[in-house]
């Protein structure tokens, strides 16, 4: 069978349970295009942390199959269809290995055996984009949250990887720590269009914004869109749980009072229209 590069990642109908008789991911398929920015979402124990996992390589799915760029995973390619992905961590101190932030944004470089020689300017280049220039010499454990989060991003884009997962990467931020993280993965798509990024968040307003949302519920796929088609199933939304963005509740109620400002996509848009 031809490979299709074009797909960055593919679930074929994925099992998974952490123990018998329990499944945790029951029968699900869902693919994500090369390039595109991915948000799964669904509260907690839907399974989505679970996915991660998988995807990643560090689970094993009880039936199914997993296909990275068209390869199919196994125990024979994990490893090398592994280097193809970052990872960045719900808690970044579960992901500090070096006892600065140099050696930490260093440690997968030295994993994969770049020349030292080459190294130190790969690290000081992608401490800067991320703002953690400053910082080379610093202890991770003496960061607050958020710069934590910036070196974690970091170590994970110096190694150039083609699909980046975030694991509930803002979840333990402040609203301004947040949005300046969502604004560099942003930042980094626009660098390189080709990033393949999956998103697993709560964040219901970072999904409104991406190209293509994943619901899960219990462990199942339950919608698959773009977050226009999601998000219009409102009841299947309110069914499980999940709200729609702020800005989409307002601008629906105000449509409902005869004031049409169309499909809005953030509440700076909202905004600005309301200033008309």
């Amino acid at each position: 069978m031809e490979k299709n590069e074009q797909t960055a990642v593919a679930l074929e109908h994925l099992f998974f349970s952490y123990e018998k008789d329990a499944l945790t991911i029951e029968d699900v398929s869902f693919e994500v295009a090369k390039g595109e920015y991915m948000c799964l979402i669904g509260h907690n124990g839907s399974g989505k942390s679970t996915l991660a996992r998988l995807i990643i390589g560090l689970l094993a799915q009880s039936k199914g199959a997993i296909k990275i760029f068209g390869s199919e995973m196994n125990d024979d390619n994990v490893l090398e269809l592994r280097k193809k992905m970052g990872i960045i961590f719900q808690n970044p101190d579960n992901q500090f290995i070096g006892s600065t932030v140099r050696d930490d944004i260093a440690f997968g470089l030295e994993n994969e055996c770049v020349p030292s020689s080459q190294m130190e300017g790969m690290v000081e280049e992608y401490a800067k984009k991320v703002g953690m220039e400053a910082f080379l010499d610093k202890e991770p454990t003496n960061l607050s949250g958020g710069q934590k989060q910036r070196v974690a991003i970091a170590g994970a884009l110096v190694r150039h990887p083609e699909i980046l997962i975030m694991d509930e990467a803002t979840s333990m931020l402040d609203p301004k720590g947040k949005r300046e993280i969502i604004s560099l993965i942003h930042k980094a798509k626009e660098e390189n269009p080709s990033l393949t990024i999956i998103s697993i968040t709560h964040d219901i307003e970072e999904a409104y914004q991406a190209d293509h949302v994943v619901v899960l519920s219990e462990g199942k796929k339950v919608l698959d869109g773009t977050p226009k088609e999601v998000f219009a199933d409102e009841q299947e939304l309110t069914k499980i749980n999940l709200d729609l963005p702020f800005y989409k509740r307002l601008s629906s109620e105000m449509e409902k009072q005869g004031l049409d400002f169309g499909d809005i996509s953030s509440l700076e848009e909202l905004e600005r229209k309301l200033c008309l």
